[in-house]
């Protein structure tokens, strides 16, 4: 019995060691949670608090600097691209909507990209996380009514006082001199704000934008004035709406009994400043040389319709205006005809991404004359081959701008081709150097 009662005991003993044991352990990790939970609330960043839209009368609240998390790095696209939308007064955007031609016509890729990014995810409310900084100026709405040429003489004027504003105001673009700011000049010379390429040429790129970045329609291979600033190609503004009622009628692969088709301005008259100059008289040469031509649908008087001629065509004709690049050249990729591009040296938009050498032609200014048999040719030969290619869906995508963005089309590619400038990022350069 005394020894069953001494091994009793022996348990007993060490039931109230464990009890012990486990009860400093618990003491131990419930005061070790409190303490760090004490610290950390003691010592949390400031900038964590209240972070919302940098509003123009919040301008201090813009001076704090975030550091850039890399562990979220990845979790956007495009790299984890971020870019932050100012938000302008209305005469430097919204007022010019009064015009109902300016979200519309072949210049609205400065309104198609500002309301795409609005509700893209690519955007940021946080300006110290932003990688890229968008400047919503419209400048390309306003139309004379004499010669139905952008009015563009305020564009100048306008941009010089939206960098003033944000200069101003928030403290990023003297941070980095304009560096990682984004604009869009979508008129026939772009970054010249001009109409005429003599007068563009003579003035210039404005010297307050020299150090930012242009989206611009206008795009060659050689040297240029226009060019002389960081840049991106962008494809002219066409309404996908448009493109998908006109293909809602006449699907790509109805009969297209029009061989070689154009429908525009072909100025004649020597006297005055078109017939000396637009064009270079290219579109004057097809006139004479092809207007008797049964093989080519030719029209100089406008016609709303005209997208239902184009998805009856074979080659469409995309000889230069005023700039190099034309409108028609997104409508004839998005209509499924083939692209005849008539312009020198024109560099065309995203070629990273549309294999422009598989769905066009390209017949040079002096070669104009021999324009038929080229065509003829290409009908004998690939012209197969060619449309295949043409009527991918993703090529067509990638000239259009939606709102909202969708991936792969026009506002994606122009992101796309700003990830691929993130050296620029003053966030990015920041972090490197940490």
């Amino acid at each position: 019995m005394r020894l069953f009662h001494g091994a009793r005991s022996s348990r007993n003993q060490e039931k109230g060691f464990c009890y012990r044991y486990f009860k400093w352990i618990l003491w131990f990790s419930i005061s070790f949670y409190f303490f760090s939970s004490f610290l950390i609330t003691r010592h949390k960043p400031t900038s964590s608090i209240s972070r919302t839209t940098v509003s123009q009368n919040k301008a201090s609240r813009a001076l704090i600097e975030e550091p850039f998390n890399k562990n979220t790095h990845g979790k956007w696209p495009l790299n984890g691209m971020k870019v932050y939308v100012y938000e302008l007064p209305p005469k430097f955007n919204s007022d010019w909507l009064a015009n109902e031609r300016c979200s519309n016509h072949l210049f609205a890729a400065e309104v198609a990209i500002h309301r795409a990014l609005l509700s893209s995810d690519i955007r940021t409310f946080e300006p110290w996380e932003a990688d890229f900084f968008f400047v919503p100026v419209y400048v390309s709405c306003n139309f004379s009514t004499v010669n139905g040429f952008p009015a563009i003489g305020h564009a100048r004027s306008l941009i010089s006082a939206a960098i003033d504003l944000v200069s101003f105001q928030l403290p990023f673009w003297n941070r980095s001199r304009g560096a990682d700011h984004v604009f869009v000049a979508s008129h026939d010379f772009g970054s010249c704000f001009h109409t005429l390429e003599d007068v563009a040429i003579a003035d210039g790129v404005p010297k307050f934008l020299k150090n930012s970045i242009v989206l611009q329609t206008f795009g060659v291979k050689y040297k240029h004035p226009c060019q002389d600033v960081e840049h991106v190609v962008i494809p002219p503004y066409i309404s996908p709406e448009s493109v998908r009622s006109t293909l809602d009628s006449s699907p790509l692969t109805s009969r297209r009994d029009i061989f070689a088709f154009f429908r525009g301005k072909m100025e004649l008259n020597p006297k005055n400043v078109s017939g000396r100059f637009y064009s270079k008289k290219v579109r004057t040469e097809i006139w004479m040389r092809y207007g008797g031509d049964r093989r080519f649908y030719l029209r100089r008087q406008r016609f709303a319709g005209y997208q239902s001629e184009i998805v009856r065509s074979k080659f469409c004709l995309c000889p230069l205006g005023w700039a190099p690049w034309s409108p028609r050249l997104v409508e004839s990729v998005a209509l499924g005809c083939v692209p005849v591009i008539i312009a020198d040296g024109i560099q065309l938009p995203f070629p990273a991404t549309v294999p422009w050498g598989d769905i066009s032609l390209t017949v040079a200014e002096g070669d104009v004359d021999t324009l038929g048999e080229v065509l003829e040719h290409v009908a004998a030969t690939n012209l197969t081959a060619i449309q295949r290619n043409l009527w991918d869906p993703a090529v067509r995508r990638a000239l259009l701008f939606n709102v909202p963005i969708l991936e792969g089309d026009a506002t994606w590619r122009v992101m796309e081709s700003l990830s691929v400038r993130l050296g620029r990022s003053h966030r990015r350069s920041r972090i490197s150097t940490q």
